[in-house]
């Protein structure tokens, strides 16, 4: 859970930041934030199937 409050946190971020940045470096940060969840969530879906 704490992850979730963690990524949601970065999120609002850089989405506040996003108006300062440059597109690339927006768009980089997004990436690696939606990589994050993405690995999160299957971690998460291993763990309740392994249950």
């Amino acid at each position: 859970m704490i992850f979730i409050v963690a990524a949601v946190m970065l999120l609002a971020l850089v989405v506040g930041a996003a108006a300062h940045l440059p597109l690339p470096a927006t768009l980089a940060a997004a990436a690696v934030i939606a990589c994050w969840l993405l690995v999160f969530a299957v971690r998460e879906r291993k763990h309740r199937q392994g249950s």
